[in-house]
């Protein structure tokens, strides 16, 4: 008689930073039969999913240090499109929640819960899983281009609600400027190809010295226009965080670098040709 052929296990990936918890469940999930990877944090959750295959991910939403479930969530689903993806946060609040179907995790819940309803619902979940079409991947410049409008909307209402910048009577299209050109000279530069050794690779910008004119002659003072930035970078990186479900991670880190270093350029720009139209009209 052949022998019996020893049960297929699922990997399971748990990551929370608390040891106990770790451990317990750990524990609870071996005892049913997953073979189960733990990581006390994300740095060591990302680089598992890197070298690893698993069948499911069971993750922490909230934990202290750089990152979050979510991050792990989006990494899970770029490089292992078909695992199981679950969610545990103490806080279920509506925005956790929406994030969570924004990014496809499969199941948010909330603590406190009973480990064995867990494995339950893990067993469930992993024997009627349907494969999942792998989501297409956008580059950084590729999603900047599909959201412009909608960046310019939401830098407005940001800028709306700063009591700094409002203090001027603009219209809408007062207050925006040149702003939807400098987006689109941003992503131009991000699709250029990789940036060479040179500290900037930032151009000269017609758009950014029309703008520094433009907030001078509106009322704006030097301060202001440096919120006026950094507001549109808070922007720029909180649609990238939306999008993260069709981010293709592969060039992110240099992508971040330029948009940081294209945004700081172009105010540089525009507060040169702002102060030579003050210096200017001092001297008139």
């Amino acid at each position: 008689m052949a022998p019996a052929q020893p049960p297929v296990l699922h990997r399971v990936l748990l990551v929370d930073d608390d040891d106990a918890v770790r451990a317990m469940m750990s524990a609870t999930l071996e005892h049913k039969g997953f073979e189960v990877v733990a990581a006390a944090s994300v740095t060591e959750a990302l680089k598992l999913i890197t070298v690893e295959h698993f069948d499911a991910l069971i993750t922490d939403l909230h934990m202290p240090n750089a990152g979050d479930g979510f991050t792990v969530v989006t990494a899970m689903r770029h490089a292992q499109p078909e695992a199981l993806t679950l969610l545990v946060s103490g806080y279920p609040d509506v925005q956790s929640a929406m994030a969570a179907i924004l990014l496809e995790a499969d199941e948010i819940i909330v603590k406190p819960f009973e480990a064995g309803k867990l494995t339950e619902l893990l067993h469930d979940k992993l024997l009627n899983r349907k494969p999942g079409a792998r989501m297409e991947k956008e580059g950084v410049a590729a999603i900047l281009q599909r959201c412009a409008v909608g960046v310019v909307e939401d830098w407005l209402a940001r800028v709306k609600q700063t009591d700094e910048l409002t203090r001027l009577s603009l219209s809408d299209e007062e207050r925006t400027g040149h702003l939807p050109k400098l987006i689109e000279d941003l992503i131009v530069r991000l699709r250029k190809p990789s940036a060479t050794s040179k500290d900037s690779d930032a151009v000269f910008s017609s758009a950014a010295i029309a703008h520094g004119k433009l907030r001078y002659q509106q009322g704006y003072t030097p301060a202001m226009l440096v919120h006026d930035s950094r507001i549109l970078q808070v922007t720029l990186f909180g649609t990238l965080q939306r999008n993260m479900g069709f981010l293709d991670f592969s060039q992110l880190l240099p992508d971040v670098m330029t948009i940081a270093d294209e945004v700081d350029a172009q105010l540089t720009q525009s507060m040169e040709s702002y102060m030579r139209l003050m210096q200017n009209s001092a001297a008139a």
